[in-house]
């Protein structure tokens, strides 16, 4: 027989007992476990987290439940580091954090200060009975500084919301979360003053809601640099008056772009309601400016012709708004028209009808606000000179159908207002002419804007370009000359019921800046005269 050391040996493992009572085993429990509050971003939507941090007897080492993506599982490494380099030693011990609900996705880097604080809890770092009357959002950096997050407007709502007594986030977000009134925000810049706050030793002095902080000081380009073009800045100032869409036609170097880009400076300012809508928005994804977080001016989105469905309408793997989302309650710009894909363009006929966009697929469904101002620009041809005075179009007649197709008649009917931009004359070019400044288009804008916000107030819309369905005949009624001349005028134009509706709504903002309840002739046949693209059809 064989002798010695068997070829396969299992050793025996041997299970160390210790006997505890019922009730110690619980009080262990109780002591060892921290609870705090943040929350999560769902789109545009926060929603509360509850971080559960357990600490217990096992080998020593961190695990992290409740579907957290990989920048969030990465918090442990911050968070110990941070709490070892603001001087708190931590015993390594068996450590179980949760994120519930565990059915939601974590995502984003808000989650390291309630883990840090939960973890404390747990192990007897910080007492403090009324910890869940707070809600803790911010990242930490590994020495202990409190960085900046995404969405903080939407998490202060939440706290609002939910009846908190507190938010307790990052200094550089704590001007954009004191929007939410009313809440008490306590900005702090690092773990050691939210600690101090939590004990009492030392109050940071809470983020106050100041309007002056607010105002953007950007300056803006005027009108009165724009020489010549009294045609089309009679148009953009139709449609701003309106809130119309436009579309400008004309050869290279006529200042089609120039004048798109000075849209902005004739624009009434948001409401309030306006800009915490768009704010949320750009909060969300990390967008605002930390020192003047409000969005008080209509935003200007100029996108590259070659963007793509995602970026134009939003989506994509990771889920993101795009251009039009970006745009809402401001401008969407779209230069070089006809560069676009076509298929692109088809995107925006949903949005121009509804102000939104609808997103399904296969895991989420979505409703994105995208109530935009669309202005546009394009060539008359592909070469650039068609119509030109001293330039001749090399563009075979087909080449030009080609190019203009790809704008689809359904979208030019959406557009309200297609203005021609005719080449400077060398008069307008060297003569240092001085034209009307934004400011004075500008005052005509909001006088009209005002009539339209009292005459609309009973319906809940602000200007013309809203008007649907019966208030079209009940707020825009025609003079009978008006009237007789529009119905001559229709059928020769052979344009769609759309194109009614949208000339009658032209035709309103004409008469509002003139200060006319009536719509005569003139503004009726004004507004036809901003449809050249349907003549042409």
């Amino acid at each position: 027989m064989r002798r010695g050391r068997p070829r396969h040996f299992f050793p025996v493992p041997v299970f160390f007992v210790i006997p505890l009572s019922l009730g110690t085993e619980l009080a262990l429990t109780s002591d060892m476990l921290g609870t705090v509050y943040s929350a999560g971003l769902t789109h545009f939507d926060a929603t509360l987290v509850k971080v559960e941090v357990d600490v217990s007897v096992g080998y020593p080492g961190w695990i992290m439940v409740g579907l957290a993506e990989k920048a969030v599982q990465e918090s442990k490494e911050r968070v110990g580091s941070a709490l070892r380099n603001t001087g708190l030693h931590i015993e390594a011990r068996k450590t179980t954090i949760n994120l519930a609900p565990a059915t939601q996705k974590k995502t984003g880097n808000q989650y390291d200060l309630p883990i840090a604080i939960g973890l404390l809890l747990a192990h007897q770092a910080l007492i403090h009975p009324g910890i869940g009357a707070f809600l803790f959002v911010g990242e930490l950096s590994l020495t202990g500084e409190l960085k900046p997050v995404h969405g903080t407007l939407l998490y202060a709502h939440l706290a609002q919301q939910k009846n908190f007594r507190a938010l307790i986030c990052p200094k550089a977000n704590a001007r954009e979360a004191s929007l939410v009134t009313p809440l008490t925000i306590i900005g702090c810049e690092s773990v050691a003053e939210v600690l101090d706050f939590l004990n009492e030793n030392k109050i940071p002095t809470p983020e106050v809601y100041n309007p002056k902080f607010f105002q953007s000081a950007k300056p803006q380009p005027d009108f009165c640099e724009v020489k010549g073009q009294l045609l089309a800045k009679r148009a953009l100032e139709i449609a701003a008056a309106g809130q119309h869409h436009l579309i400008m036609i004309g050869t290279p170097g006529s200042g089609k772009t120039m004048l798109a880009s000075r849209l902005p400076s004739i624009l009434p300012s948001l409401t309030h309601r306006q800009a915490l809508e768009t704010t949320k928005i750009y909060s969300a994804f990390g967008l605002t400016d930390t020192d003047n977080p409000l969005i008080s001016i209509p935003p200007f989105r100029n996108p590259h012709h070659s963007i793509s469905y995602a970026g134009l309408i939003g989506g994509g793997g990771f889920f993101s708004p795009g251009e039009a989302t970006l745009a809402h309650n401001g401008i969407l710009f779209l230069d070089e028209l006809p560069e676009f894909h076509r298929d692109v363009l088809q995107m925006l006929r949903q949005p121009l009808e509804s102000g939104s966009v609808t997103l399904a697929r296969a895991k989420w469904r979505m409703k994105l606000p995208a109530r935009f101002q669309l202005a546009a620009a394009m060539n008359p041809c592909r070469c650039g000179w068609l119509g030109h005075p001293k330039r001749s179009c090399v563009c075979a007649p087909g080449n030009i159908f080609q190019y203009r197709n790809k704008i689809s008649g359904p979208l030019l009917d959406r557009i309200d207002l297609h203005v021609e931009v005719s080449p400077l004359s060398e008069a307008d070019l060297f003569e240092n002419i001085p034209g009307e400044t934004s400011a004075q288009i500008r005052e005509r804008v909001l006088n009209a804007r005002e009539k339209q916000k009292e005459r609309y107030a009973e319906i809940g819309i602000l200007c013309n370009a809203q008007l649907w369905g019966k208030h079209l005949a009940r707020f825009c009624k025609l003079s009978d000359d008006a009237q007789k001349f529009f119905r001559k005028s229709f059928p020769l134009l052979n344009l769609s019921a759309r194109a009614h509706d949208r000339i009658l709504k032209v035709a309103r903002t004409i008469a509002d800046l003139a200060g006319e309840e009536t719509i005569e002739v003139e503004p009726i046949a004004e507004a036809i005269q901003y449809r050249c693209l349907d003549r042409e059809q």
